[in-house]
């Protein structure tokens, strides 16, 4: 689901959208401006939501939406257009789409990071880093400055908490030194030979896991979303549909139980880490790990990411802008003839230095 919320201006009634910079609704026709509405009774907090009713299909039917979408047949975005739009391009990979319909029912949003740069700010760091690759087409930067509006889009994520304690087996080494003597060359040497003395070890190591953050889409490559990383969330705003005027909020993909999967893979790697830090010692192996997990909650989110798609010379480009932060990735655009030049003036710059060398010589 990809969906486009609106909302009419109070003096004219065309659409107001939200100001990434001020911070409020501004309406381009008349210049109305209004500010977002307050949190209201719940104020700042962003209320968790208990994983396993969720499971169970247990939440309450206010907690739930559907949502009518037309999925894109190349990449597999749930996008939803206006009613009277019948084809459009997809806003994550530029393909031609034809509106149809179905549904989509999902948990609806818990909390946002509202969007602090416009799209201005977002091209210009988009134009900037293209400008910085190595050999990548200069004609791509032009097109991608020139282009077509970035599309504002919120990504959809998970977050998760959890209490764990988790009993492990496993041995601490001590390095120690041996000196020997050897034979080298016809001589006896002495060397010096680190070993490790190794003792078993078992203890309890606990942690209280706060916000771990999983993708819940698949329309973009995760490699790129989690390279826009670090998310201020602690400047996550309750959700608020006036957060969303101008923009789009896609639907997740990845349900529930799936991300919690992930999740838990990455709980389990800092648990690891947790028990090397308790066994101690220079080297540490684990035999055996028992971990427990309780009161874990969840929450669904939605984190901006300025998104552009660009058809350049029979290839699609994506390019994903972190809303808040400025952070650029993307697919890597190479110039055959850059290179090209780049092997020839390397071919010339060696061999004047061989002349160069042979002629001293």
């Amino acid at each position: 689901m990809n969906e486009e919320h609106r909302f009419p201006c109070e003096q004219c009634g065309a659409d107001y959208r939200y100001d990434p910079v001020k911070g409020e609704l501004h309406c381009d026709h008349c210049g109305h401006i209004k500010p977002v509405e307050d949190a209201g009774p719940w104020g700042g907090a962003i209320r968790e939501m208990d994983f396993k009713a969720a499971i169970a299909n247990l939440l309450p039917l206010q907690e739930m939406e559907d949502l009518q979408v037309t999925q894109c047949p190349n990449c597999g975005a749930e996008v939803e257009f206006d009613a009277d739009v019948h084809a459009a391009e997809c806003p994550f990979c530029a393909t031609p789409v034809v509106t149809g319909t179905g549904t989509h029912r999902q948990i609806k949003p818990r909390g946002l990071l509202p969007f602090a740069l416009d799209e201005t700010e977002a091209r210009r760091a988009m134009t900037d880093w293209l400008g910085g690759l190595w050999f990548a087409p200069g004609g791509l930067q032009d097109y991608a400055r020139k282009g077509r509006k970035m599309q504002g889009i919120y990504v959809p994520f998970w977050t998760f908490d959890a209490q764990t304690q988790t009993d492990y087996r496993g041995q601490r080494g001590t390095v120690y030194h041996e000196t020997r003597q050897v034979m080298r060359d016809g001589k006896m040497q002495r060397v010096t030979v680190a070993k490790v003395r190794w003792r078993a070890a078992s203890g309890r190591v606990s942690r209280f896991f706060d916000d771990v953050l999983v993708l819940a889409s698949r329309s973009l490559p995760k490699k790129y979303t989690d390279a826009l990383q670090p998310w201020d969330l602690t400047r996550m705003e309750p959700y608020r549909p006036e957060f969303l005027a101008g923009f789009r909020a896609e639907g997740y993909q990845v349900d529930l139980d799936e991300g919690f999967a992930e999740a838990r893979g990455i709980m389990d790697r800092q648990i690891e880490r947790d028990v090397k830090f308790d066994i101690g010692g220079d080297r540490q192996r684990i035999h055996a790990l028992d971990t427990q997990v309780a009161d874990v909650t969840f929450k669904h989110v939605l984190l901006p990411v300025w998104l552009a798609a660009y058809k350049y010379k029979g290839q699609t480009y994506r390019f994903v802008v972190n809303g808040t932060t400025g952070r650029v990735q993307g697919e890597r655009p190479w110039s055959a003839w850059k290179i090209a030049l780049a092997v020839i003036a390397g071919l010339i710059v060696a061999g004047v230095v061989g002349y160069v060398v042979a002629m001293n010589g």
